[in-house]
């Protein structure tokens, strides 16, 4: 197994050092040249590569949360403002420019990033609702705007039209690099979040590199740069230089997130103390003169003060959930390797999301499920699907159930693909007029959704119909979950059907499109079968529907956890009762704990009555009594100590205990599928 390596966060140190390197010009005692292209070419990178991470995170999280990050982001601005007040003040900038600066450039030099940030957002955020493919060329208008203010100002001022512009811009902008020409189109990069191939990604990182370099060196031999953050290469660079940390990004370190911060903002700091310390020790030619050894000094205490700050900071605990899921998106990303590795050659995973992806939080399983390069997801219902799109999920998302025809705009709208259900079906979303990607749904015995596989003239009158784009045919194997001879044989004559009316499709002249007929106990229990794709539902999540042997064990790893937390805990005399109608009565001294969750975060009401457990403490624990809508009482008696707080599992692991979704589907007559889809909204995600 791979090791965890958060490229991201390690990055941020990185990143935050070549800022530093900026402001303090390491290589000038050496080599002017050298200390130019450090930090004027190289260094460029650092800030975009703080903004795309921006825009990715948000993009990850969904842009719902982008307004509790601009205040986020306003409340640190606010307390840096005030940090580098005694500076302003010994500088002389505490001026009738002030407020100006305060709003548009950043109270300090390096500060100018967060005004810029919380002006760039809201614009990226407009933009991005318009979809990437305009919102990008938008904000690249902007930038090459930005352009003509920064690298290329002395070219452009040279038309007196322009330069008039500018100076207009220049009254309110003291450079271009801001909020409004320079931040938006990075952080519509980060949520672009593209990843090439490795040699790809190596071989146009360096050609854009070397291209910006070329771009710089000439520029700076001109002697036109008004300022020099802006290059043409630059956000070509940088979607190379980010798609390669994607591709390695595996995990997080927050602590190098926050340590980059911190140095980040306390770097100029820590400059006036070298200079100011230098001068105390007489050391003025070593820590100042020499370019080198006042960078390192600076870096040395910008690091130093920044773990001691990080050392000494409170811990801030989040608030306690009363009941929560915990999903392991490294084993949805396992598994999903497991599964394609068990198709056939050129076969391709298509990820069952619906029922907000059996319970895991539909949009946070597409997002790493594309990083694992999956492109095709299925949904059940529109409305599912318009939410993927809504927060940027990309690729084919396929409604496998009945859109009424009169919505055909909104599955234009949103590049959906439909399920035709039947000919009528089909007829009736031609007739809306509105150009739709289909897929055709061939009923070969389940008897649900579909044309049957054998109504020919049904299927063809399909393909003449214009509205309707079929870009793929499928079919569901009813029983395929089972290895009985009866079933296996019923799964047969289903996959004869299928394939013989697609052979007919063909040989008569119809595209039947990407075809798929296996969903999860398909890949499970069937041989690789020659199909575009293999529809991946209950399989994906690591889990099976119930505890019945497959045919073909796959290295597949749970990846959800379901949790709460003890209330309170009781004691009781024997002979005590508790719970509604007093179904639990205490044989002997016992101990009840109270635990936050019931039937109305989505937990069968029979489960106590069928035998359910709890892990506390690693020891497993017996439900007891009737469930309620939003608590369950579990007996604790034989647990040393157990109190308010602590930790409950319901499905997953604690210590060496595990209980598994089969085993809780089992005891309560009903399967997995059911049992994780039905889990409550208001169950956070951990």
């Amino acid at each position: 197994m791979r090791r965890p390596s958060p490229a991201l966060d390690r990055f941020r140190l990185l990143a935050a050092v070549l800022v530093a390197a900026i402001n303090t010009s390491p290589l000038t005692t050496y080599t002017a040249l050298g200390d130019v292209y450090l930090t004027r070419v190289l260094g460029r990178v650092a800030v975009p590569f703080f903004l795309m991470v921006s825009g990715y995170f948000l993009d990850q999280k969904g842009w719902r949360t982008v307004w509790p990050f601009w205040k986020k982001t306003a409340l640190l601005y606010g307390v840096c403002v005030l940090l580098y007040l005694p500076l302003n003040l010994y500088t002389g900038q505490l001026d009738g420019d002030f407020f100006r600066r305060l709003v548009t450039d950043g109270t300090f030099y390096h500060l100018w990033y967060f005004p810029g940030l919380l002006l760039g957002i809201p614009i990226a955020w407009r933009l991005r609702r318009l979809g990437l493919r305009l919102a990008l060329p938008l904000a690249g208008l902007l930038y090459l705007v930005g352009l003509g203010g920064d690298s290329y100002y002395g070219l452009i001022a040279q038309v007196p039209a322009l330069e008039a512009a500018y100076s207009a811009i220049f009254q309110v902008f003291s450079y271009t690099r801001n909020g409004l020409f320079y931040v938006p189109l990075f952080l519509l990069l980060g949520t672009a979040g593209r990843r090439f191939s490795r040699r790809a990604t190596l071989a146009g990182f360096l050609l854009s590199l070397a291209a910006m370099s070329g771009e710089a060196l000439w520029l700076h031999s001109l002697g036109v740069q008004r300022h020099d953050s802006m290059y043409l290469f630059l956000p070509l660079a940088m979607l190379f230089l980010f798609s390669a940390l994607l591709g390695a990004d595996r995990g997080e370190d927050r602590w190098c997130r926050r340590l980059s911060a911190l140095v980040y903002v306390l770097h100029p700091w820590c400059i006036v103390l070298v200079r100011f310390g230098a001068e105390l020790l007489g050391a003025e030619r070593l820590l100042v003169a020499n370019s080198l050894g006042h960078f390192c000094a600076v870096l040395a205490l910008s690091f130093a003060l920044s773990a001691a700050a990080l050392a000494l900071a409170p811990r801030r605990l989040p608030p306690a959930a009363r009941a929560w899921r915990e999903v392991d998106l490294e084993a949805l990303a396992h598994n999903a390797g497991a599964l394609q590795r068990a198709l056939a050659p050129g076969q391709k995973l298509m990820a069952v999301v619906k029922a907000d992806a059996y319970g895991h939080g539909a949009v946070r399983v597409c997002r790493r499920l594309w990083r694992s390069g999956v492109r095709a997801f299925a949904v059940a219902c529109l409305a599912e699907g318009i939410a993927l799109r809504r927060s940027g999920v990309r690729g084919t998302i396929l409604i496998l159930g009945y859109t009424r025809p009169e919505d055909a705009p909104l599955l234009a709208r949103w590049r959906l693909t439909q399920t035709v259900a039947d000919a009528d079906h089909g007829r009736a979303l031609d007739a809306q007029g509105v150009w739709l990607r289909v897929h055709l749904a061939l009923d070969t015995g389940m008897h649900r959704l579909g044309i049957p596989a054998g109504d020919r003239a049904a299927i063809a009158a399909m393909y003449r119909l214009p509205q309707l784009r079929i870009t793929g045919t499928f079919s569901h194997l009813c029983v395929a979950d089972s290895l009985t001879a009866a079933d296996t044989a019923y799964t047969q004559r289903q996959l004869a059907s299928f394939y013989e009316t697609v052979d007919w499709m063909r040989a008569a002249g119809y595209d039947p499109g990407a075809i798929h007929v296996q969903a999860s106990y398909g890949i499970w229990n069937l041989p690789p079968q020659p199909c575009a794709y293999a529809r991946a539902g209950i399989a994906l999540y690591g889990v099976r529907s119930g505890e019945a042997p497959v045919q073909r064990a796959l290295d597949l790893r749970p990846a959800l956890s379901l949790r709460a937390r003890v209330a309170s805990v009781r004691r009781l005399e024997p002979g005590e009762a508790a719970g509604y109608d007093l179904a639990f009565h205490a044989h002997r001294e016992t101990r009840l704990a109270v635990v936050t969750i019931g039937y109305g975060d989505g937990l069968p009401r029979e489960l106590p009555q069928r035998g359910g457990e709890v892990l506390l403490r690693g020891r497993r624990c017996p439900m007891v009594g009737n469930l309620c809508m939003d608590q369950l009482l579990v007996d604790v008696t034989e647990l040393d100590t157990v109190a308010p707080g602590d930790v409950v599992t319901l499905i997953g692991r604690d210590g060496g205990q595990e209980i598994r979704a089969e085993a809780v589907a089992e005891q309560c007559g009903t399967i997995t599928n059911e049992l994780l889809s039905r889990l409550g909204r208001r169950l956070e995600l951990g």
